[in-house]
C-alpha cells in the first residue's frame, strides 16, 4: 500500500505545476513568472531535440553543407572518380569480349568454308547476328571465281595439280602425330582433313616453322591451333586436350603444341585428332604432303 501511495504522489508531482519567476534585485519586485511541471519540461525538450535532428537531417540532405566539412569532399569525389573509372573499365572489357568473339566466329567460319557475317551489337546486354553477309569486294569476287572454276586454285583440282605439287616438294612437312588415318579428306563430305586415331595424351607437333595465329577453346573441338606457315600454308590442330601455345607465339617445326584429347571415362572411345592443311585459303589433302 505504502508503495502504490508513493506512486501516486510522484506521479501528481510530475504533473504539478511549479511557479517560476523573475524578481528585481532592487526592490525585490516579480517582473516575470511562468508555471511550468516536470513533465511539461521533459515534453519540450523531446520536442526540441526532434525538431533539431529534423532540421539537421534536411539541411543535410537538400543542401551542399557537408561538402563544407573538411575531408568530406575529397572523399566523395575519389568515391565519384572510382565509380566512374570502373564502368568505363567495364564497358571497355565487354566491347572486347564482344570483338573476340566475333573474331573467334568468323575464323570457324572461313576454316568451315562458310562466309562470315556481321554482328552488330545492340544494347549493352544483348548480341543479335544480322543476315546479310559481309559485303564482297571486286578481289573477292575474283578470287571466288578463281576458286569456283578449273584454274590452279579451283577447290575440285586434283591435289596432285601443279602449284599443289611445287609447295609440297619446297617443303618438308614433320607428322603432327603418329597414328592411323580413320577418317580421310573429303570435300564432299564437308571433310576439310583427315582423322587420326592415336595416342590418347600423346605430343602434338608443329609441322614446320611459323607463328601461331589462333589458339582458342571450342565446345565442340576443344582445343584448337592453327599455325601460319610459309607459301601461305596453313596448318590447323583440332581436339587437343590441352593447348601449349599462344597466340603470336613463334614455333619451329617439331615443336609440341598441344596434347591429344584423352577420355574422361576409361569405358569410352577416344576422340580421333582432327588435322586440316590450307594452302592459298582452301583445303588440301594432308595425306599429299604428309606421310602419317
Amino acid at each position: 500500500m505504502k508503495f502504490l501511495k508513493r506512486i501516486r504522489t510522484w506521479w501528481r508531482n510530475l504533473f504539478r505545476k511549479r511557479r517560476f519567476n523573475m524578481l528585481n534585485a532592487t526592490d525585490n519586485s516579480e517582473e516575470w513568472h511562468i508555471h511550468l511541471s516536470p513533465a511539461s519540461i521533459f515534453a519540450g525538450l523531446t520536442a526540441f531535440a526532434l525538431l533539431l535532428f529534423i532540421f539537421i537531417l534536411t539541411l543535410m540532405a537538400y543542401t551542399p553543407v557537408l561538402e563544407l566539412l573538411p575531408g568530406y569532399r575529397t572523399e566523395a569525389d575519389r568515391m565519384r572518380e572510382s565509380l566512374v573509372h570502373n564502368i568505363i573499365r567495364l564497358d571497355s572489357m565487354e566491347r572486347m569480349m564482344n570483338d573476340m568473339m566475333t573474331y573467334n566466329e568468323n575464323i570457324a567460319l572461313v576454316l568451315e568454308g562458310r562466309t562470315p557475317v556481321v554482328r552488330s551489337f545492340i544494347g549493352s546486354d544483348s548480341v543479335r547476328t544480322d543476315n546479310k553477309v559481309v559485303l564482297r569486294s571486286r578481289e573477292d569476287s575474283l578470287l571466288r571465281a578463281e576458286m569456283e572454276g578449273d584454274g590452279p586454285y579451283s577447290l575440285t583440282a586434283g591435289r596432285n595439280s601443279g602449284s599443289r605439287r611445287e609447295v609440297r616438294e619446297a617443303m618438308e612437312l614433320v607428322t603432327p602425330v603418329e597414328g592411323i588415318i580413320a577418317e580421310h579428306f573429303d570435300i564432299g563430305q564437308h571433310r576439310f582433313g583427315v582423322r587420326v586415331a592415336a595416342e590418347s595424351g600423346g605430343r602434338i607437333t608443329a609441322i614446320d616453322n611459323g607463328t601461331v595465329v589462333q589458339s582458342l577453346w571450342t565446345p565442340d573441338n576443344r582445343y584448337i591451333v592453327v599455325i601460319q606457315h610459309a607459301n601461305n600454308l596453313v596448318s590447323v590442330y583440332k581436339k587437343l586436350s590441352q593447348a601449349l601455345v599462344s597466340k603470336g607465339q613463334t614455333v619451329h617445326s617439331g615443336d609440341q603444341v598441344g596434347y591429344n584429347i584423352e577420355p574422361e571415362d576409361d569405358s569410352e572411345e577416344p576422340e580421333l585428332f582432327e588435322f586440316e592443311l590450307w594452302s592459298n585459303g582452301k583445303p588440301v589433302d594432308p595425306e599429299g604432303y604428309i606421310v602419317f
